[in-house]
């Protein structure tokens, strides 16, 4: 099929505020993030990427990790995220153990990580690269 291509495919997620969104994203997590023609998100990413972010007025969070970060220290990334006022331990100890960060160690089973969510309650991650 020659029509079709993934050549400039990209994802999108809903939020309930385009305007908080666009605070946490560019201003809470340091993100490049643009308003387009239509009023809604670019989420540039450094690799190349990119995001849409719209606002739906029926939005229901996602009930899966919509985003995740690979970062080099989990720890410093942690620390970093709740300095800048994100709630890293989103979940209780019976679903997902883990310190009083919300870091859950993966234990030569899967990468070190911790969960956070957006103001309109999407679930992001950062993880040990």
């Amino acid at each position: 099929m020659a029509a079709f291509t993934a050549d400039n495919a990209f994802s999108g997620f809903s939020v309930d505020d385009i305007d908080a969104a666009k605070d946490f994203y560019g201003t809470t997590l340091g993100l490049d993030v643009e308003v387009n023609a239509m009023g809604f998100l670019d989420l540039r990413l450094a690799s190349g990427g990119s995001i849409l972010i719209y606002a739906k007025p029926n939005h229901t969070p996602a009930s899966f990790t919509i985003l995740n970060f690979p970062v080099a220290d989990v720890d410093a990334a942690v620390d970093e995220l709740i300095e800048r006022g994100v709630q890293t331990k989103i979940y209780g100890d019976d679903e997902f153990p883990s310190d009083s960060r919300g870091i859950v160690r993966g234990n030569g089973q899967g990468p070190d990580i911790a969960w956070f969510r957006d103001p309109a309650g999407n679930v992001l991650a950062v993880m040990q690269a």
